[in-house]
């Protein structure tokens, strides 16, 4: 899989999201504060001074680029990888709106902006969508896809827990942006989060368990 296009992309929201941050920090009188973080209503509960908080998004930005640039290179199954290549891709372009949309956030009430506290939430469910579309794409690998023991070692499981896998997380998604365009109350919205996170990584975890045990318990074995 190559990486490079993907690498200058994620240079280049870190650049922006830099320069955004900088041009901030002129916008602020010394000691404010920012919010760096939303509960699962989409709910500020947490503030950082401005000089931290505008570093955490690149930060993170840079770090997980790169940790998705090393993937490709250190995975042992190169022909698996290249069929899970647009599970990697659909993730990768996930964190960078996320977390451009987080960095926004964070900066609005410097620029004065009135930004929809469920905006996360709502960038989180489109990407869940998006994820679940691809998933059923994935092979056997031991850095991209769901890796659970029974996954790992039946390429059938593998297959079969990506398909459930897929649909799991477009319910999630659609639960969570459908939460977070609804007049209902905070916590309401924040039990439907939580609700459809657990459900998407609860339930295909079980089911691969259910088509091991339904197999016969093969012997473990590495992915072919």
């Amino acid at each position: 899989m190559k990486v490079r296009g993907w690498l200058i992309a994620s240079a280049g929201v870190v650049l922006a999201m830099t320069l955004l941050g900088l041009l901030a920090l002129t916008r602020l009188p010394d000691g404010a504060l920012l919010p760096t973080h939303w509960n699962a209503a989409g709910e500020v509960d947490s503030h950082m001074p401005a000089r931290m908080a505008v570093a955490i998004m690149p930060a993170m930005t840079a770090l997980i680029g790169l940790l998705f640039a090393i993937l490709p290179g250190i995975e042992p199954l190169q022909r698996q990888l290249a069929q899970s290549a647009p599970v990697l891709k659909v993730a990768w372009a996930m964190v960078l709106v996320v977390l451009g949309m987080a960095h926004l956030m964070i900066l609005a009430p410097a620029f004065g902006w009135h930004l929809a506290p469920t905006l996360l939430l709502v960038g989180v469910g489109i990407g869940l969508v998006a994820l679940g579309n691809v998933l059923p794409k994935s092979r056997p690998g031991y850095f991209v896809g769901i890796r659970t023991p029974w996954t790992l070692v039946s390429t059938d499981v593998w297959i079969a827990t990506h398909r459930l896998g897929g649909r799991c997380f477009i319910t999630a998604g659609v639960v969570m942006v459908l939460a977070a365009l609804s007049p209902i109350p905070p916590h309401w919205r924040a039990g439907l989060t939580i609700g459809a996170i657990a459900f998407a990584a609860i339930v295909p975890i079980v089911w691969s368990w259910w088509l091991w045990r339904g197999l016969g318990k093969p012997p473990a074995r590495p992915p072919e």
